[in-house]
């Protein structure tokens, strides 16, 4: 997958995301939750693109754990969103599972990239 793709991809999870969120409840939990998956899906793809700006190799790593982080996290408000049935919509388990992938493709980022700082040692 090209850096370009990955952008366009991240930044479709957050579109994606914010379009579920306002299906919320107008209540306290319906709006601290939709805050709090559209803040982590918004900090995967902003991260994502401020890696690719990244001013050394310790920083890409430092950028792309970030974005691994605001991954898994987009994956537990997510699955929250389910277990409390905010809502009842099947894009919330599609969502579930493009949080899962994005998680998977960050993880294998971080890991190849310190292998690769590794072996430069």
């Amino acid at each position: 997958m090209t850096r370009k793709e990955l952008q366009d991809r991240t930044r479709k999870f957050l579109v994606d995301v914010i379009k579920l969120c306002g299906q919320f409840p107008k209540n306290a939990a319906g709006y601290e939750t939709a805050k709090q998956v559209i803040r982590s899906a918004g900090s995967v793809g902003a991260n994502y693109r401020a890696s690719v700006r990244a001013k050394s190799d310790d920083d890409f790593t430092y950028k792309i754990e970030i974005v691994l982080e605001e991954a898994y996290e987009s994956h537990y408000w997510l699955q929250v969103t389910k277990e409390a049935a905010l809502i009842n919509n099947p894009e919330v388990d599609r969502l579930i599972s493009k949080a899962n992938e994005l998680t998977a493709i960050f993880a294998a980022t971080d890991k190849t990239n310190k292998l690769k700082k590794e072996q430069k040692k």
